[in-house]
């Protein structure tokens, strides 16, 4: 391919801006001026882009930030694939430029405006990386692109070039024209331009409309490893339900894009007016729940932690780690809510929804840690998931895992403190009006607690104190029987795999503990490796509950990678040993009274008469009609 900056080279700077941009990007001096990028898909083959930065006339000396993380709660330093850096000024004579650190460049003489070129290699596959190679790319932005650091609050156009014949371009920026195949865009900021997904390929495309909003689905896979017809049925019933449930759109626009690779794969992730994900295509053959489930989830996140936003977070620095102890409501409560949004939209049913609580709660139950780490000490820990001796289950829990199990037990103690008068719906709908809505950003726990408070008009500090700040046992019985319900523990013989592995939401799947003297060490597994395939198949998002189903005596294969990345496979049989688990299961006499409020918590709604219309407006939902409490009865 002709190599992109000798054709830059050709034109002049001014000229060039304005024609990369179709005349509507003009890097002149007036407030505030855009910053220009181009990105060039140099080669595909070599996973090589070529970044190209506009600077308008402004200071005399000008700093650009490459991010050290973005996506997942990892420094990553994205500057390591940086291979070279130039600088020059509009003429194209050479500008004095240097590092200052490993991530940050300076370049001087930049008063009259500068030109920055850099190359930089992308090839990390799933919805957390950036990557370019022969068959697609898609683009986490801030892994790809520098920014000036006095002005990533201006306004951005980038251009993408050499897309090869036969790709298109599927983001949620904002096109410079209305030509569908426009290579052009426009953000208002760094910040938002960051947060918009890029995938550039041969993707399919369907769209659909629903509850006022317009949606589009971009998919990257073989034809014949889904049916688009029934994801998209799917998606329709996804946002129906989270729409109504939250009674809000905070969107005109939203877009779904699925990648489903026949290797490793698995998670999503969030964006203000879009979600990536990333799923194995042989997880998704038995049924759409692996899919459904993470499309819930990521969502109902543009509520959850991309509006409704811990001040913690914000604003985002992209030089260091940002620590937040409010994880475990900004994702576990968002996976409360991703059950409540699949029960309301009919894709499961009670039975599979206790199971799953069940599931749950012996995965909190069986990691020691639980007496030692609070739901918002794994929170504040969350950098340290990419180490395989946290996750140990002597080491730590998940604030998925907690934080959705504390989504459910506080909305079964505002139903109580309430009088069924107020839900956990409740709790999400005062923080987007009172947070959201106002352009506020809540307190972490102290923010949760002042809503659930305000809904239910009690005093919540104990709840807060022991399970969300503290690491008291959850009574589970406590709560759970105001829906007639129970948790039963259950010992089983089970199968020992011989260690101990676990994978992030979002993660690889990696050794954390061997047995002493067990198979899984005399077959040659070490800590730390990472489990590329089970059975055969690449390791999914339920690849532990596979592992769970094999019986004594069956012989376990593994494809497994080391630390210093040498592959190898490993086969030994499957050891038995006692295990407890828990299940929920009906009390064995329960009222009417327990039954009606279950049914009012599995639609995730209070137990109240309510006379209200409702109609999606704008970007909006505006309620008309009367309320009526049934706890302001008594």
């Amino acid at each position: 391919m002709k190599s992109f900056l000798a054709w830059v080279q050709k034109v002049s700077s001014r000229v060039f801006c304005a024609a990369i941009v179709a005349a509507s990007c003009v890097c002149i001096a007036q407030p505030p001026a855009p910053i220009c990028y181009n990105i060039a898909l140099v080669s595909p083959a070599q996973h090589l882009l070529e970044v190209q930065i506009i600077l308008p006339p402004g200071p005399s000396q000008r700093d650009l930030q490459l991010p050290v993380w973005n996506a997942l709660y990892q420094v990553r330093d994205f500057s390591q694939y940086v291979n070279w850096v130039r600088a020059k000024d509009r003429s194209g004579g050479e500008l004095a430029l240097h590092e200052i650190d490993k991530s940050r460049w300076q370049v001087q003489s930049t008063e009259n405006g500068a030109i920055v070129d850099y190359q930089i290699y992308a090839d990390s596959p799933g919805p957390f990386g950036a990557q370019l190679n022969d068959h697609h790319a898609f683009f986490n932005l801030a892994e790809i692109l520098m920014y000036p650091v006095d002005a990533r609050n201006a306004p951005i156009q980038v251009h993408f070039a050499q897309v090869p014949d036969g790709w298109h371009i599927a983001t949620p920026l904002v096109p410079s024209s209305a030509e569908p195949s426009s290579t052009e865009f426009t953000a208002p900021n760094y910040d938002r331009l960051v947060d918009s997904p890029v995938e550039i390929g041969d993707f399919r495309e369907a769209d659909f409309d629903e509850a006022g909003g317009h949606f589009r689905v971009i998919i990257d896979a073989d034809p014949a490893d889904y049916d688009m017809e029934k994801i998209v049925d799917s998606l329709h019933k996804i946002t129906a339900a989270a729409i109504s449930w939250m009674n809000d759109r905070p969107f005109d626009s939203y877009m779904f894009l699925y990648h489903f690779p026949h290797g490793p794969a698995g998670g999503g992730m969030e964006h203000a007016y879009s979600t990536a994900i990333d799923l194995n295509a042989e997880a998704m053959k038995p049924t759409l729940y692996v899919l459904t489930t993470v499309t819930a989830h990521e969502f109902f996140h543009l509520w959850n932690v991309k509006r409704i936003r811990p001040q913690t977070l914000e604003p985002v620095d992209y030089t260091k780690e940002n620590y937040t102890r409010a994880l475990w409501f900004s994702e576990g409560v968002t996976s409360t809510a991703e059950n409540t949004i699949q029960l309301r939209a009919g894709l499961i049913d009670e039975k599979q929804y206790l199971r799953h609580l069940g599931e749950e709660i012996t995965d909190l139950e069986s990691r020691p840690a639980h007496l030692t780490q609070s739901a918002e000490d794994s929170s504040l820990d969350a950098w340290l998931e990419g180490n395989a001796y946290y996750r140990r289950p002597e080491r730590s829990i998940s604030y998925y895992n907690k934080g959705e199990l504390l989504g459910v037990m506080l909305d079964l103690a505002v139903r109580d403190a309430s009088r069924d008068g107020a839900s956990l719906r409740d709790v999400l709908q005062w923080m987007n009006l009172n947070y959201a809505k106002q352009g506020r950003f809540f307190n972490d726990t102290a923010g949760v607690r002042e809503a659930a408070e305000a809904v239910s008009h009690a005093n919540l500090r104990e709840f807060f104190a022991k399970y969300v700040a503290g690491t008291d046992e959850i009574p589970w019985n406590d709560f759970f029987r105001y829906v007639g319900l129970k948790v039963e523990p259950v010992t089983n013989a089970v199968p020992d795999a011989g260690f101990a592995a676990s994978r992030n939401f979002d993660g690889p799947m990696l050794v954390g503990a061997i047995t002493a003297g067990s198979d899984a060490e005399r077959a040659g597994l070490l800590v730390g490796d990472t489990i590329l395939q089970l059975q055969g198949q690449p390791v999914g998002q339920d690849s532990r509950q596979e592992l769970s189903r094999l019986s004594p005596g069956e012989t376990l294969t593994l494809k497994v990678r080391s630390r210093r990345g040498n592959e190898r496979e490993l086969k030994w049989k499957i050891g038995a040993r006692q295990e407890i688990s828990y299940e929920v299961k009906d009390l064995d006499q329960f009222t009417p009274e327990q039954r009606a409020r279950r049914t009012a918590w599995l639609k995730g709604e209070a137990q109240q008469t309510k006379e209200k219309t409702s109609a999606v407006v704008g970007t909006g939902v505006i309620e008309t009609g009367a309320v009526k409490n049934r706890a302001a009865e008594k």
